[in-house]
């Protein structure tokens, strides 16, 4: 089931980054991450934050390939807005990020408590 289309737009201010850095915290509770870490990340790699109807929903990072590692894509929805059809919309804008970094061969990373996640992943 889909539903409202979502916004996606850059963790590049404040807001977003606080956005960005609870659902991150919501999802990934064993690695929590302080602002300036969330700062530091946003340096290097394309934070985004997901809405619909102006609700926060999600968040997502493109970390581009290295020597060792291809580029990572991670799409992480809010538990309360899952299944929805969310985690497809924003996985898909990873892809297309992932595709101005150069394409390639990608990966994904999940924590593997999370098993909406790994379903999500697998599915």
């Amino acid at each position: 089931m889909t539903s409202d289309r979502l916004v996606i737009v850059p963790a590049d201010d404040d807001v977003r980054i606080r956005d960005w850095q609870h659902v991150h915290n919501t999802v990934i509770p064993t690695a929590p991450l302080g602002l300036d870490d969330v700062r530091e990340r946003a340096g290097r790699n394309a934070l985004d934050v997901a809405y619909t109807d102006g609700v926060l929903v999600g968040c997502s990072t493109v970390r581009p390939a290295t020597d060792d590692e291809p580029v990572t894509v991670i799409a992480r929805i809010l538990p309360e807005h899952r299944h929805r059809g969310y985690g497809g919309q924003l996985y898909a804008h990873c892809l297309s990020t992932a595709h101005t970094l150069g394409g390639g061969p990608l990966q994904t990373i999940v924590l593997a408590s999370n098993e909406d996640g790994l379903a999500f992943a697998v599915g």
